[in-house]
């Protein structure tokens, strides 16, 4: 199969997600598998297409159920995806979604396929409790025992700490070459560019703001397959939007919490973070030339998109690196950009980002430009909320983001779009997108 031709721009032909819920919630007895399913089928329903078309299925998934080895697989099969088409499962921690993205355009740019599911999923409502060090040892042990008198001496040395867990979601969040959670990374950035706790909680009151208008306008529903959660009770209607929208959320609110990394005099607190959420969201990748053999409208086409890394002490910046590296091959600039969405781990991380963006001494130093990347006008900034609102499902939430701009590009006849996001360790990833 050749590569596709210069003049056969790579589109976004399709996409849809489901609303978020926050963890424990609604999808508390979803896994990755099912939820992945309910949205790879509804996005290939939508697109009317023949899944035996499919050249493979991508999907990023940060944390796949244990019993559920390549999700991608079973999302694939559980969807009516023929057998003969192969499917795998991709990691960027928090970009893995946007990596599913990333994959199947450098495949097709490569020439390996024509038409690619990808998807992002993350069901953090089942990150499990793992036994600790002394537990799996005085299971290890009981299993040797041989007899009435070793199995009796091994059960005396049982002692109530092995019963304290070790939570793997605190660990997954946290980075194991600096030691320091995502959180903590959030307030080096706060002293860096000096961000105040009130600049804060004003960006995440506007992100509530903003998700609930869109909500309520129907701008979100635009992109949402309403879902009945497993596990639903009889007569249980489905999830119809985003649950993580705080309608009554005000500042008198926000500046009550407490700091939660760092106390008693941090900046961030779990009301301007991002939440804990499942989701799921798919598309459809391909060239243009195909979809429209196929009947297909794209959504955008992808000019360009990068990787960066960065310092994993100051992981919310990798946004700026990575997008410095999308405009660059692309060929605009940040004033070109019609809509710009960063996904919010944190508040402070996203104006940190706008700070770095706007500075002629961080592109010397960091980027090696001659001047700043340029300002962000807040008002092509995540119009319609971001994570603090919306949630964050680390698999998911980079496919969203593009689909998200896609959808706004398409709706609002805008030209350019930039879907950037920071990624635990120490990296960026981000894609310029281009009205088809």
């Amino acid at each position: 199969m050749q590569s596709p031709a210069a003049n056969d721009p790579i589109v976004l032909a399709a996409g849809v997600r489901l609303p978020q819920a926050r963890a424990g919630g609604a999808y508390a007895r979803e896994d990755a598998g099912h939820l992945g399913t309910v949205v790879a089928r509804e996005c290939l329903a939508r697109a009317g297409l023949d899944p035996a078309l499919l050249s493979e299925v991508v999907v990023g998934c940060v944390g796949p159920p244990h019993d559920q080895a390549n999700v991608a697989r079973v999302i694939a099969l559980r969807a009516g995806v023929p057998r003969s088409v192969p499917a795998h499962t991709v990691a960027r921690n928090c970009a893995s979604g946007m990596e599913a993205v990333s994959t199947a355009a450098t495949a097709l740019r490569a020439g390996r396929g024509d038409l690619y599911l990808v998807a992002g999923v993350e069901v953090m409502s089942a990150y499990p409790l793992l036994y600790n060090q002394q537990a799996v040892g005085f299971f290890s042990r009981m299993m040797r025992a041989r007899n009435p008198v070793q199995k009796l001496a091994t059960f005396a040395s049982f002692r109530p700490t092995m019963l304290a867990p070790r939570i793997t979601l605190t660990e997954g969040l946290t980075d194991p070459t600096v030691g320091l959670i995502m959180g903590s990374t959030a307030e080096i950035l706060a002293r860096d560019f000096a961000i105040t706790r009130a600049e804060a909680d004003r960006f995440a009151l506007e992100s509530h703001q903003r998700a609930k208008a869109a909500r309520d306008s129907g701008r979100l529903a635009k992109e949402i397959h309403p879902h009945v959660p497993a596990g639903a009770k009889p007569g249980q209607g489905a999830l119809l939007h985003d649950d993580g929208i705080r309608d009554d959320q005000s500042l008198e609110a926000l500046a009550k919490l407490k700091p939660y990394f760092e106390k008693p005099d941090g900046i961030v607190t779990v009301g301007n973070a991002c939440g804990i959420t499942d989701g799921a969201c798919a598309m459809l990748v391909t060239t243009r030339s195909r979809a429209n053999a196929l009947g297909l409208q794209p959504m955008c086409t992808l000019r360009a998109w990068a990787w960066s890394g960065c310092d994993p002490a100051r992981m919310g910046l990798g946004p700026v690196y990575s997008s410095a590296k999308a405009l660059r091959e692309a060929g605009c600039t940040l004033a070109d950009l019609d809509v710009i969405e960063i996904n919010e781990a944190f508040a402070v991380q996203v104006l940190a980002c706008m700070k770095a963006f706007a500075s002629d001494a961080f592109a010397a130093k960091e980027l090696g430009l001659g001047k700043a990347l340029g300002q962000i006008d807040p008002a092509r900034l995540n119009k319609n909320g971001g994570a603090i609102a919306l949630g964050h499902p680390v698999g998911a939430t980079g496919a969203r983001l593009l689909l998200t701009a896609a959808t706004e590009l398409a709706l609002t006849n805008k030209n350019l779009a930039l879907a950037t996001l920071c990624i635990g360790g120490g990296q960026g990833g981000a894609f310029v997108l281009e009205k088809s």
